[in-house]
C-alpha cells in the first residue's frame, strides 16, 4: 500500500527525534521486577503525546503497568497497542563487548545502521515504534476518527528469581474483563517480527521431572536402584513420544509440535544413583490442549519406569496463561485488518509485511483465547538477535516500522475530517 497517505507520512518523519526516543527508551535499565524505570519514561514520553486517561498502576508492589488512550474524534474503531517493559539480563555483555562502543548495553549505541542495546528489539524497539506513530500523525495534521490505545506491562521475560508469569498482563486483562479499560476492536502486540505480522504463535509448558530411586555403594548395586539407569529410559520414552507428536499434524504457519529435553542432572558419588532430575519443553500446536498433553507426556513416563519402587515427581513451573504453561494462539489470517497491516507494512517498506508464525510464546493469548479480542504480533526488531550479546534493530527497519504503523493508525481507525 504505497499510496499518497503513506509517501505524504514519510516526509514528515521526525528521523533524529525517533531514533532519539528509542534510544531513551534502551537507556532506562528495565530488566524484570525493575519496569518502574522504563515507566517512568513511558509516563512522560506519553503525556508529552497527548495520550490522556492516563493510567498507572502496580501489578505488583512496586512494578507498574501504564495504559492510556488517544481519543479520536468518533465514529472509528478502536485500536490496541501493547508491548512489554522488561527485558531479559545483562550478564556478560560488558566483558563480551569491552573498550568498543557497544560496551554499555544501555547506551544505545548507533553502530552500523542499527542501534544496539538491551532492549533495542525485545521489546522497546516496537513500543517506540508505536507512540513514535502518534508523533506522525501529529506532524502530518491527521486527526483520526476512532480511538488509538496503549498498554504497556511488565513480568513478560522469565529468567530473574520470582518473575516472569505474566503478572503485568493478567493485571491488565482483568481490567478489560472488569469494564475498567474499553475493549479493542484489534490489537497489536509490539514483540519483534522484522515487520512481518505473526497471526499464529506455539504453545507450550516445561516440565521438571525427578526420579528418586535408592542409593547403594557400588560394589554391592543389586542394593540400589538406579535412578539414571530409569531415566535413560524415561528420555528413551520422552524422544519416542516426540517424534509421534511431530508426526501428527503439522501447521502451515508454525509447524510440528515436539517435546525437547533440555537438561539432565543426577549421581555424582561413586555409588549407585539415587536421583535424577530432568527438564523438558513441549511445543504445542493451536488448538491442542495443553492439559490432554501433559497428561500424554505423564502417561509415558510412568509407563517407562518399570519398577514400582522407583518414585516420579512432575512439576510445571512456568504457568502463564494456563497453570501449566502457555496456550497457543491464532486469529484467521484472512481478517481485513490483517490484510490492511499488511499492506501498510509493505507499503512502508518492500518485502515485509509477510503473514508468518511465532516461533516464540508471548502474550497474546490472554487477548485471543482469553479475551477473544484479535491480536497479531508485529514490530521492527530480529527475535533472532534478542536476549543475546548482538541485540539491535535496523534504523531503517524501526523507522519502516513507524511509518507503518501511523499509516494503519490512520486507515484502521478512520481519518477525520
Amino acid at each position: 500500500m504505497t499510496d499518497d497517505l503513506t509517501e505524504k507520512l514519510r516526509t514528515f518523519l521526525a528521523r533524529d527525534d525517533a531514533i532519539g526516543l528509542l534510544r531513551r527508551a534502551i537507556g532506562r535499565e528495565s530488566i524484570t521486577g525493575n519496569e518502574a524505570n522504563f515507566v517512568d519514561l513511558l509516563g512522560d514520553e506519553m503525556s508529552a503525546r497527548a495520550i490522556t486517561n492516563l493510567h498507572r498502576a502496580d501489578f505488583l508492589p512496586g512494578r507498574p503497568n501504564i495504559w492510556g488512550e488517544r481519543k479520536g474524534k468518533g465514529g472509528g474503531k478502536r485500536l490496541l497497542f501493547i508491548g512489554h517493559t522488561d527485558t531479559v539480563h545483562v550478564d556478560g555483555w560488558r566483558e563480551h563487548w569491552a573498550g568498543t562502543e557497544r560496551e554499555d548495553p544501555f547506551a544505545g549505541a548507533i553502530v552500523d545502521d542499527a542501534i544496539w542495546g538491551r532492549g533495542a528489539g525485545d521489546l522497546k524497539g516496537g513500543i517506540c515504534s508505536a507512540l513514535a506513530a502518534l508523533s506522525l500523525l501529529d506532524a502530518a495534521g491527521i486527526a483520526l476518527r476512532g480511538d488509538v490505545a496503549f498498554a504497556f506491562v511488565g513480568d513478560e521475560e522469565s529468567g530473574e528469581e520470582g518473575t516472569g508469569v505474566s503478572a503485568g498482563i493478567k493485571a491488565y486483562t482483568d481490567r478489560i474483563e472488569a469494564g475498567d479499560v474499553a475493549r479493542p476492536d484489534f490489537a497489536v502486540y509490539v514483540e519483534p517480527t522484522q515487520l512481518s505480522i505473526y497471526t499464529a504463535q506455539i504453545g507450550f509448558f516445561i516440565a521438571d521431572i525427578t526420579i528418586t530411586g535408592r542409593s547403594a555403594y557400588f560394589g554391592v548395586p543389586e542394593r540400589g536402584k538406579d535412578a539414571l539407569k530409569a531415566s535413560h529410559a524415561v528420555m528413551s520414552a520422552l524422544w519416542a513420544h516426540s517424534d509421534e507428536i511431530s508426526a501428527r499434524a503439522s501447521h502451515d504457519l508454525i509447524g510440528n509440535g515436539f517435546l525437547l529435553i533440555t537438561g539432565l542432572t543426577g549421581g555424582g558419588f561413586i555409588a549407585v544413583p539415587e536421583t535424577c532430575r530432568l527438564s523438558l519443553i513441549r511445543k504445542l500446536l493451536p488448538g491442542e490442549s495443553l492439559d490432554d498433553a501433559a497428561r500424554q507426556m505423564e502417561a509415558v513416563i510412568h509407563g517407562a519406569i518399570l519398577d514400582p519402587e522407583i518414585g516420579v515427581e512432575i512439576s510445571y513451573p512456568a504457568g502463564r496463561d494456563h497453570p501449566l504453561g502457555g496456550s497457543a494462539a491464532e486469529i484467521e489470517t484472512s481478517l481485513p485488518e490483517v490484510d490492511l497491516l499488511s499492506r501498510c507494512v509493505s507499503g512502508a517498506m518492500a518485502g515485509r509485511g509477510r503473514l508468518e508464525g511465532a516461533p516464540f510464546w508471548s502474550e497474546t493469548p490472554f487477548l485471543v483465547n482469553r479475551l477473544g479480542i484479535q491480536a497479531v504480533y508485529c514490530a521492527p526488531g530480529d527475535i533472532r538477535n534478542c536476549h543475546t550479546f548482538q541485540e539491535h534493530v535496523d534504523i531503517d527497519e524501526y523507522l519502516a516500522g513507524i511509518v507503518a504503523f501511523a499509516t494503519f493508525m490512520a486507515r484502521y481507525c478512520g481519518v477525520a475530517e
